[in-house]
């Protein structure tokens, strides 16, 4: 069977091109992952940071059952949980739009992970550099702020790097809730024109292209930011 790209000329049956279409649901999968990054990122960080306070033990339960409660859920399921149940148990919740459920389901599925290699990076640094922070007369967050934080981030950002491109292919599962990103777009094309080869070689390619860019742009932060020398001095360390 001869390919035939010009199926991305013709139009959808709504006054639009096959073409526009693919191009809206690749914004609408990048608008997904961006803003489910954002809410991983800020509660990983939180819940991540929590997991190491010590003398606050109960706030080390609390991390630790944010973590098993949200990593042990498969992910289609807590999006089902947001989008089909918790609207009928909190009323509010129906009008809230179904993006921003997905967003939500997505973002703090993943900030589970995140806070682990948030908890991970803190611990990996040496305690010297804590104390060293108390004896200046920081105060607990001003240590987490100015010190921890900065330090644990250069640690973390490999692993994030793998975290950030996951969550761009798990945002695919957004269809299942009639999300028009790429993979409801790569269903429905291909079911109308049945021309499936060149349909998903094309969305294969715009999720490539959108995994290798985040890989690109996460390995300039992490050489921008890269502090010489901090490695080797820990490995040097660890090995005392």
């Amino acid at each position: 069977m001869a390919w035939d790209w010009q199926v991305f000329l013709q139009d959808d049956g709504s006054g639009r091109s096959y073409l526009e279409w693919i191009l809206d649901a690749w914004g609408w999968t990048l608008a997904v992952a961006g803003c489910a990054w954002v809410v991983a990122l800020l509660m990983g960080l939180l819940v991540g940071t929590a997991h190491t306070f010590v003398g606050r033990p109960w706030l080390v339960r609390l991390a630790r059952a944010w973590v098993e409660l949200f990593r042990n859920i498969p992910l289609l399921v807590q999006i089902f949980l947001w989008y089909f149940v918790l609207p009928k148990l909190f009323a509010p919740m129906q009008q809230l739009p179904g993006f921003l459920l997905v967003v939500l389901a997505l973002g703090l599925f993943t900030s589970a992970r995140v806070a682990e290699q948030v908890r991970a990076g803190i611990e990996a640094l040496p305690k010297g550099q804590r104390y060293a922070a108390m004896a200046m007369g920081l105060t607990t967050l001003q240590t987490y702020r100015y010190v921890i934080l900065p330090l644990a981030f250069r640690i973390i950002l490999p692993p994030l790097t793998s975290e950030t491109m996951n969550l761009l292919k798990n945002s695919s599962v957004a269809f299942a809730v009639s999300i028009s990103e790429l993979t409801m777009f790569a269903m429905q094309a291909q079911e109308e024109t049945s021309r499936g080869i060149e349909i998903y070689l094309a969305v294969t390619a715009l999720y490539v292209v959108s995994a290798l860019t985040v890989n690109r742009l996460m390995a300039w932060l992490e050489r921008r930011v890269r502090i010489p020398g901090f490695a080797v001095a820990a490995g040097a360390g660890g090995g005392h």
